[in-house]
Parts: C-alpha cells; sequence; structure tokens
C-alpha cells in the first residue's frame, strides 16, 4: 500500500514539474529565480551534461540551492503563473483584434480633442 502511494504522489508530481533537460528557456525562465541569463546558462550545460536532477543545477554557474528547492516544489513566477500556458506561448493577436484596438484608441483621441 505505501509503494503504491509513493508512486502516486510521485506520479502526480512529475505532471508539474518541469523537463530540465528539455524545457525551452522561456519554460525555464518561468521558475522562480531564472532570468534570461541563468535560463541560457542552463541549456549551455544540457548541451554538454545530462541533467538528471535538480541537484545536477548546483554545477550551472549562478545557480543555487533557493533555485534548486524552487525547481523542486515547483514554484513559478508570478507572471508565468497567472497564465494558462505557463508562459511557454505569448498570445499573439490577429489582425481584426489589431484594428479594433486601434480604433478604439482612435475614437478615444477623437473624443478627447473635441
Amino acid at each position: 500500500m505505501r509503494k503504491i502511494l509513493l508512486s502516486l504522489i510521485i506520479g502526480v508530481s512529475a505532471l508539474f514539474a518541469i523537463n530540465l533537460q528539455t524545457a525551452s528557456k522561456s519554460e525555464l525562465m518561468c521558475i522562480k529565480g531564472i532570468g534570461a541569463k541563468k535560463a541560457q546558462a542552463i541549456i549551455d550545460y544540457r548541451k554538454k551534461n545530462k541533467i538528471k536532477s535538480a541537484e545536477d543545477l548546483l554545477n550551472v554557474k549562478g545557480i543555487g540551492k533557493k533555485i534548486v528547492e524552487a525547481v523542486k516544489n515547483g514554484e513559478k513566477n508570478k507572471k508565468c503563473s497567472s497564465t494558462s500556458n505557463s508562459g511557454s506561448e505569448k498570445k499573439v493577436k490577429t489582425t481584426s483584434e489589431k484594428r479594433s484596438s486601434k480604433e478604439k484608441k482612435y475614437k478615444k483621441n477623437k473624443k478627447d480633442t473635441k
């Protein structure tokens, strides 16, 4: 029973964890404490070394215990945790959405000048 429970917990936590070996730069930047430079350092590190666990990140320059704990706990940056797509995709406005927002700005400016 304990083995089943333990494997269930590990399985569920794996669903929410980020794969450090395959994550894109934007996905890495969603981890609390990792910005563009540290994300690039991780990408450079994994080109030469395989990342097997979060502790392997301690070998990357600029990565400390706090970031490793953030990875283990699945902590995300505020801007990434508030979006449904985890920040990996930026919403692109369609042409009609762009036109609509321009029209709204134009109408507002026209009212302000009267």
